[in-house]
């Protein structure tokens, strides 16, 4: 579980963050949602110490982040795991050389161990078949789930994920959405996902931060989405046709 207790954060005059409380729970996909400049990018780099908060606490399972000394931050780090934007994989690596690389900086493992490892992420995302190939000769999907393999070869108790279905079609989503939902429940791992894919909140959003012009404007699941009043959630959330005639079936108690 991560706590967020108070947090601000300013850049100069400006204050990007304000006064921020929230829990992310373990064992559930925790989502960050909001317009873009809204914040949620900003909330996220604190979370992973590329930012420091201006004011506030970040506590992991009751650990202060940002008090930590620069070398208890560097063994905290060792217990998340990050799926970025793009990829980030190493084109002159092979795919299960990209899953090994982790292993390979911080594990003990020996060589055999590592790779044993690793090939069982990638059984677990069902590439195992892509161990041999390179980034480039596989596709944005496959890709995005070697960059999972990846982020859980160190076996994470944090898991971040920004933005996971950029640049993907909507069935491709569907399948990263849905591994990253049982992989968080399947190892008790404490999910983050910064998004602005409505169909991952509507999907796998166990508990959704709502993020309007610096402020959490709104916390709740996926089904209490649905019954939201809260006029600015209901403006992102429903902006597209289908999920506006979804919302108004809901409120009518209609089926589509």
């Amino acid at each position: 579980m991560i706590e967020v207790k108070h947090l601000t954060k300013s850049f100069g005059e400006k204050t990007v963050l304000e006064d921020i409380n929230t829990v992310f729970e373990t064992g559930k996909t925790n989502l960050i949602i909001g317009q873009s400049g809204s914040g949620k990018t900003v909330l996220m780099k604190n979370l992973v110490g590329l930012l420091t908060p201006t004011q506030g606490e970040i506590l992991y399972d009751g650990r202060d982040f940002v008090q930590m000394s620069k070398k208890e931050k560097v063994a905290m780090r060792r217990e998340m795991g990050m799926i970025f934007q793009s990829a980030a994989l190493f084109d002159s690596m092979t795919v299960l050389e990209n899953v090994r690389f982790p292993l390979d900086m911080f594990s003990s493992m020996n060589y055999n161990e590592r790779v044993k490892r690793a090939q069982d992420c990638l059984d677990r995302v069902n590439l195992i078949d892509a161990q041999k190939k390179f980034p480039g000769e596989i596709s944005g999907g496959m890709q995005k789930r070697v960059a999972i393999a990846r982020a859980i070869v160190l076996n994470p108790k944090y898991l971040f994920c920004d933005e996971p279905n950029s640049g993907l079609d909507p069935k491709t989503s569907l399948v990263i959405d849905e591994l990253l939902s049982s992989i968080t429940k399947e190892f008790n791992i404490t999910t983050i996902i910064n998004t602005h894919d409505m169909n991952s909140v509507m999907g796998i959003g166990d508990n959704i931060n709502f993020i309007y012009k610096g402020h959490k404007e709104w916390q709740g699941t996926k089904d209490e989405v649905m019954e939201s009043t809260n006029e600015k959630l209901n403006a992102l959330v429903f902006a597209s046709d289908l999920f506006r005639k979804v919302k108004q079936a809901e409120m009518k108690g209609e089926k589509l």
